[in-house]
């Protein structure tokens, strides 16, 4: 993967302006998981408001339908949102999507349950799922391009690492100190009349602070070269004579990179994303007791990512992936048999933090994974549809681990079989990665 084609000259960024760079990715990614994780800390109380029925795993079940809808329209927004990206800067696509993905996750709050109006209840939460959806997809276009186009090409790995993991772990925490006040607040019953609504209106966080930190970010320098290139009708060499092909060109490393984010962000879920729930079905833990430890978790995961994403830079990104591959394979099914053996408070603290940060091995380096396989004029619409569809199938996985649960005494094993099965696909994606195809300048 070391090999690079030439690329237009980038305008010289200072130290502060390539952090702050990297920073702000990270912050926007950090909003999105923020505003996505929302929603699965509060998913058994959603389960009852709106899609209550006589199973439990079928209504909690209703509710990762939810979650995955979201997911499916993040590649509408990714394509939207990247071509808008390629077209006119990374930087204005970032504070549009970030303030749709606030507004919407806020006025879930204001939802009447289906006790007050039926099914519509249903249908409004999940039209506004969809909406999010759109506005998620469009954070990926900048969010995952416009970091690493900043730094020099031998940290790259370590800003995918900050970025995706570090500002995925960024969010959780966010989400976790937002559920442990707001159910210090909000005692016991009252956590469900009133303490969701307010969980959701906190998403309004994102938008104020998108709108204040990402109008003062400066812009992407590769994409600023390129659009000085055209401007001056400057002479296409042979990397920009492939960067002006179009999208449709490059479908089978789409499809690979597909592979690759359906399983890493698969495993993501399953781990970070399901915690919550196994925690509270399957070990009884309680809310206050949850929030620290997810708080805890998502440190770890802070942690863990950053340390992936500065492997694939020292290891070679093939080498690092393959690592995190097998770890996964064997680590992520024992850890959540420990998980569902133990009943001591502190034994479940720990496997939980060692699970959010193994989970997080095969995600860290995915974002400078797939900004390498796409030429600069491409890669913010190649990332982001690549990412966001591997995504909504990696998304599902809860959905369908709920299913094939059907009680919350069988979710260690099927957890275990669908973590087991995502970590032998990313290694096969792995290893279907050409060694040596750089197209980032």
């Amino acid at each position: 993967m070391e090999a690079t084609l030439n690329a237009p000259a980038r305008p010289a960024l200072t130290q502060r302006q390539v952090v702050a760079a990297i920073a702000f990715s990270g912050l926007g990614w950090a909003f999105d998981l923020f505003d996505l994780f929302i929603l699965l800390y509060v998913a058994p109380i959603l389960a009852k408001v709106f899609f209550p029925s006589g199973q439990q795993m079928l209504s909690l079940a209703g509710v990762y339908a939810a979650f995955t809808a979201t997911l499916i329209m993040r590649p509408v927004g990714g394509y939207l949102f990247g071509r808008y990206a390629d077209k006119n800067g990374r930087r204005r696509s970032m504070v549009v999507a970030a303030t749709g993905v606030g507004l919407s996750t806020a006025l879930m709050g204001t939802l009447p349950t289906v006790a007050v109006i039926g099914g519509l209840a249903t249908v409004l939460f999940l039209a506004l799922r969809l909406i999010q959806g759109v506005f998620m997809g469009g954070m990926v276009a900048s969010t995952h391009t416009l970091g690493t186009e900043s730094i020099s090409p031998g940290r790259r790995g370590l800003a995918s690492g900050i970025i995706s993991g570090g500002g995925s772990g960024v969010g959780k925490l966010f989400a976790s100190l937002a559920f442990l006040l707001v159910s210090a607040v909000f005692h016991g019953p009252s956590f469900q009349v009133w303490g969701w609504r307010v969980m959701f209106f906190t998403g309004l966080i994102s938008s104020f602070l998108g709108l204040f930190v990402f109008t003062r970010l400066h812009e992407s320098p590769l994409w600023e070269a390129l659009q000085q290139d055209a401007k001056h009708g400057r002479s296409a060499s042979p990397a920009q004579a492939v960067e002006s092909s179009r999208l449709g060109h490059f479908m089978p490393t789409i499809l690979l990179c597909i592979v690759l984010t359906t399983a890493g962000g698969g495993l993501s879920y399953l781990t970070s994303g399901y915690l919550p729930t196994f925690m509270k079905l399957v070990d009884h833990v309680k809310p206050t007791d949850l929030g620290l430890i997810l708080s805890m978790a998502a440190l770890v995961v802070i942690a863990s990512s950053v340390l992936a994403g500065y492997l694939s830079d020292v290891m070679g990104r093939r080498r690092a992936m393959a690592v995190y591959g097998v770890v996964s394979l064997i680590a992520i099914p024992l850890l959540y048999h420990g998980l569902s053996m133990t009943t001591d408070l502190r034994m479940i603290g720990l496997y939980a933090v060692l699970l959010s940060g193994v989970g997080t091995f095969c995600y860290a380096p995915l974002l400078i994974v797939l900004n390498e396989r796409f030429p600069t004029a491409l890669r913010s619409s190649g990332t982001a549809i690549s990412w966001n569809i591997g995504f909504a199938l990696g998304g599902s996985m809860p959905v369908i681990v709920s299913l094939l649960a059907r009680l919350s005494a069988n979710l260690s094993v099927a957890l275990a079989i669908s973590t087991g099965l995502l970590a032998a696909l990313y290694l096969i994606g792995v290893y279907l990665v050409p060694a040596k195809k750089n197209l980032m300048g």
